[in-house]
């Protein structure tokens, strides 16, 4: 892998930002927004419970968590648009970059970008609402590269099938995160899902990392079972997350589905 041609792809990202306010504001504006209302909504919880589970905190930390995941989701998948909407993705490949190069380009812009989200999350928990998000320790460590790890993964899985059916069926992306938000537990333990819902949630590596948030909150021992569990199903997933693009990548090249991006057709 060539880090000069993936540094590219960050590079054109980067000059798209600058050169733009429009890219600029959704970055910050939106977070701002969840964070604001959610610690909001805690501090009345905080006024309210009267037992020994930290509920606002436990609340607040998900959605600052949740909130990262999905900003490293989009990131991915928001790169990949750009290069679709402007019709440059076939330029890419018409010089040496590999699929490798441009998937590590993809992911590397989006963690780039997702920081910035990230700090003004922080800024506004720990400033307005006295969450300590660093209380977590080492523990944020793991948590952070599993959400990291699959929020890559689901979008490059997304960037796949936008490829492999067309631009129009990018409306399909952006349900992604609410599908998946009531099966991992974000704000409630896995515990109190009916039994078929249970079972996918254990193939979702965010679940690992909220239910052992809650554990923590509840001044219980973290369980680094449930951890190696999310991180090992988060390495799983991106690798098959490659796998899936890259040969949705070569089945669009002998089709000659690349070449052909109408956007009123999702076939």
């Amino acid at each position: 892998m060539n880090l000069e041609r993936v540094s590219a792809i960050v590079l054109r990202q980067f000059y798209l930002v600058r050169g733009s306010s429009s890219r600029i504001v959704p970055l910050f504006a939106w977070v701002a927004v969840d964070i604001i209302l959610w610690g909001f909504i805690t501090k009345y919880l905080r006024s309210v419970t009267r037992d020994n589970v930290n509920l606002s905190a436990s609340i607040l930390t998900a959605v600052l968590l949740w909130d990262f995941f999905m900003r490293i989701m989009q990131g991915v998948t928001m790169t990949f648009f750009e290069d679709v909407w402007a019709r440059n993705f076939l330029n890419y490949f018409s010089t040496a970059l590999s699929v490798s190069e441009y998937l590590g380009g993809l992911v590397l812009s989006s963690f780039i970008m997702s920081l910035f989200g990230l700090s003004a999350m922080l800024f506004l928990a720990t400033t307005f609402f006295g969450n300590s998000f660093f209380a977590l320790g080492f523990l944020l460590v793991p948590y952070l590269i599993i959400l990291i790890l699959f929020g890559f993964s689901l979008g490059i899985i997304a960037c796949a099938m936008v490829l492999r059916l067309g631009p129009a069926s990018e409306w399909f992306v952006w349900p992604i995160p609410a599908l998946i938000v009531p099966f991992a537990g974000v704000y409630y333990p896995v515990s109190v899902l009916p039994p078929w819902m249970q079972y996918i949630s254990r193939a979702l590596p965010p679940s690992y990392v909220f239910e052992n948030l809650r554990l923590i909150l509840m001044n219980q021992a973290a369980s680094w079972t449930m951890l190696s569990i999310g991180m090992g199903l988060a390495l799983f997933y991106i690798l098959l997350a490659g796998w899936i693009f890259t040969r949705t990548f070569r089945y669009a090249l002998r089709t000659g589905l690349i070449a052909r991006y109408i956007a009123e057709s999702v076939t």
